[in-house]
């Protein structure tokens, strides 16, 4: 998919600089991937204090002994 957007040359020429990324569409991908990891890894913080469980739960007793 093409897209035509307008980016400050600078602000994109800084970024080129710090990264090691060669052309400014394998930078642009690479920056998307870390805005959707980095809001996926925020929606899960928010699960914190959430989710109950049960505090007599025992996970040892689920591991078999080989």
């Amino acid at each position: 998919m093409v897209t035509t957007l307008e980016i400050d040359k600078t602000l994109l020429q800084e970024a080129l600089d710090l990264s090691n990324h060669s052309t400014p569409t394998t930078l642009i991908e690479a920056a998307l991937r870390e805005y959707i990891q980095r809001r996926k890894q925020l929606k899960i913080l928010e699960l914190f204090g959430a989710i109950d469980y049960d505090e007599d739960y025992n996970y040892k007793q689920q591991r078999q002994t080989l």
